[in-house]
């Protein structure tokens, strides 16, 4: 009897002790490390948190679907009401359009990152969350229930008057001086290395599809390009990407051109946004919506 009452709680404790240690490798990750990949755990975790809360939650009137380097436009930094940043880092944009498109409510807007098209669509994922509800299975494992419950309580986004002061005060701040030079070469390897020509257009197909789709039902389309840094931007995997996309998508009314001021922006790795310059990008996306019919629309 005495070992029956005591078991849950001696389960409980366990599970905190695990959460703690991977919240604590997380944090030293994020920390010390600056690849281009994230812990694989926590991203198929953080993946379905991100998805799980698109269907459970009103749908709203703007998406963002994309890799990591939409993931780091974060929610929070728009003043534009209702949106939701769909991005999965170390995922394809196909995946989260996919979804979008297999529910029956769609948002006003949604904004295709067409930056990085070679991976393939995440069908787990797309079966997950394809059906009227979209929720995660009850019984999952304790301590993967107790991190995305930590999770959902971290990324919860945060009102936007609530964080105006602290973002205004992050964009007057200079340019981060930090030095990428390592991470970008390592990056700039690994890109000048890899023909992604067969996968891009296999998922540019499927893009065509899914965007006349969800066009046909109403809502707007657009694509966007995430700028790169000069170096990356003519690494070999990301030309023939952009040179794809751009010959199966030559009208300029297909795309949302964004112009941030390229000298105020910075890459962690070369690659991915730092916070400062997530938040520039973020409002010249803003501003090319609020020239749009689509942006006055949204802003109601």
């Amino acid at each position: 009897m005495t070992h029956q009452l005591f078991a849950p709680q001696w389960l409980v404790r366990c599970a905190l002790v695990a959460t703690g240690l991977l919240l604590a490798d997380r944090v030293a990750t994020a920390w010390i490390g600056l690849n281009l990949q994230q812990p694989a755990a926590t991203t198929r975790d953080e993946s379905l948190i991100i998805l799980n809360r698109y269907l459970q939650e009103p749908t709203p009137d703007i998406v963002l679907v994309g890799s990591s380097l939409t993931w780091r436009l974060k929610e929070q930094y728009f003043s534009l009401p209702k949106v939701r940043n769909l991005a999965l880092a170390g995922g394809s944009p196909i995946t989260g359009l996919t979804v979008i498109a297999n529910q029956r409510n769609l948002p006003k807007v949604i904004l295709i990152e067409t930056n990085v098209l070679s991976r393939a669509v995440d069908l787990s994922l797309v079966e997950k969350f394809s059906g009227s509800s979209g929720s995660t299975p009850l019984f999952v494992p304790p301590i993967r229930t107790a991190v995305a419950a930590y999770e959902s309580w971290n990324h919860e986004p945060i009102r936007h008057a609530q964080m105006r002061a602290a973002l205004e005060a992050l964009v007057r701040q200079p340019p981060s001086d930090f030095d990428n030079r390592a991470y970008l070469n390592r990056a700039l390897q690994q890109m000048n290395a890899e023909d992604p020509t067969n996968a891009v257009r296999s998922n540019v197909e499927k893009l065509k599809q899914l965007r006349e789709d969800v066009r046909q039902r109403g809502s707007r389309v657009f694509l966007i390009e995430v700028p790169l840094s000069a170096p990356i931007e003519g690494s070999r995997s990301f030309r023939t990407t952009r040179r794809i996309v751009h010959e199966a998508f030559p009208n300029p009314d297909q795309w949302l051109r964004i112009d941030p001021p390229l000298a105020e922006l910075r890459w962690l790795d070369g690659v991915h946004l730092d916070e400062r310059s997530a938040l520039i990008v973020v409002q010249s996306i803003e501003r090319a919506l609020v020239g749009t019919a689509t942006g006055e629309d949204v802003r109601k």
